[in-house]
C-alpha cells in the first residue's frame, strides 16, 4: 500500500509574535474533491502567547479535540463550562447544531496545541462538551487512546479513533489495528521527525496510508498523533470548520 506524505499546512499569523496557526487540510494533497480525508476535516497547530484571548465564536457540526503540548488555557462556553486545559486535561467539543466558546491563554509560557476538527456522522446533533484528565502528559513509546466512538476517554460521533505517543529516538512502534484491511491511518507529527515506510515526516507534516504493516521509526524524540478510521464510513462534510472547502463544478 502506498504511503502518501502530506506537507505542513499554511501558516497564518506569526509563531514568534503573539499568535500563529498552521492550518492543515489533509485532503488537499490526497483527494481531488475533498479538503479532508474521511472523518478528518482540518488540523490547526497553534502557538499563542499568554494573555491572548480568542473571543467567543460559534461552531456548528464540528467535533473538536483540544490537544495541548505546552502552556495552559481557560475554556469558557455558552453552556456554562469554565475549565482550565493543559497537557493532561483534554477537551472534546461536540458542537452539534449550536455551540460557542472562547479561550484565554494563561500562565507564563506560550500555549502550544492542536485544534483537531473531526466530522460528525450526521448534522444537527445535540451539542455537548467533554473533559478528561489523563494521569500523565505523555505516553512513552505506546499508543494512548484519546478519543473514539466507543470505549474511549472522549467520545467522537464518527468512526475514527485518535491516539498519541511520545516516541524516543530510534524507537519503532507497530500501528494499532494494523491487521484490519479496512483501516486507514493518518500519522501526524506534532514535533520531531518520523520515518514511515519510504517517507520521512517532520513537524507539522503527516502521512496517509491504507492498511500497512510498516512500523513508524523515530529519527528524533517525537510527539505523534495517529488517526485510525474507516474511510468509507458515513460523515457529514458540511461542518463550519471541518467541512469540505473544495468547490466542485
Amino acid at each position: 500500500m502506498t504511503i502518501t506524505k502530506i506537507p505542513a499546512g499554511r501558516v497564518r499569523g506569526d509563531f514568534g509574535q503573539g499568535f500563529g496557526v498552521e492550518i492543515l487540510y489533509p485532503g488537499l494533497t490526497h483527494t481531488s474533491d475533498d479538503s479532508g480525508i474521511g472523518p478528518i476535516g482540518r488540523i490547526d497547530r497553534a502557538q499563542v502567547q499568554p494573555g491572548h484571548l480568542i473571543a467567543m465564536h460559534p461552531h456548528k457540526d464540528d467535533e473538536i479535540l483540544t490537544y495541548i503540548r505546552g502552556g495552559e488555557m481557560l475554556h469558557r462556553d455558552t453552556v456554562g463550562n469554565e475549565e482550565k486545559l493543559d497537557k493532561t486535561h483534554f477537551m472534546m467539543m461536540n458542537a452539534g447544531h449550536t455551540f460557542q466558546h472562547e479561550e484565554l491563554m494563561l500562565g507564563n509560557s506560550p500555549v502550544r496545541a492542536l485544534q483537531i476538527f473531526l466530522r460528525p456522522n450526521a448534522p444537527d446533533l445535540e451539542p455537548m462538551v467533554q473533559f478528561h484528565d489523563f494521569v500523565d502528559a505523555n505516553s512513552d513509546n505506546d499508543w494512548r487512546l484519546i478519543a473514539g466512538p466507543h470505549e474511549a476517554p472522549l467520545t467522537v460521533r464518527s468512526d475514527v479513533r485518535v491516539f498519541d505517543t511520545r516516541m524516543t529516538r530510534g524507537s519503532r512502534l507497530r500501528l494499532p489495528a494494523a491487521a484490519d484491511p479496512g483501516t486507514s491511518f493518518l500519522l501526524y507529527v506534532f514535533d520531531g521527525a518520523i520515518d514511515f515506510g519510504d517517507v520521512t515526516i517532520t513537524t507539522g507534516e503527516s502521512a496517509f496510508a491504507g492498511w500497512v504493516d510498516d512500523k513508524p521509526t523515530a529519527k528524533t524524540d517525537s510527539d505523534v498523533v495517529l488517526f485510525v478510521f474507516d474511510p468509507e464510513a458515513e460523515v457529514f462534510r458540511g461542518g463550519m470548520f471541518s467541512g469540505n472547502q473544495k468547490r466542485i463544478g
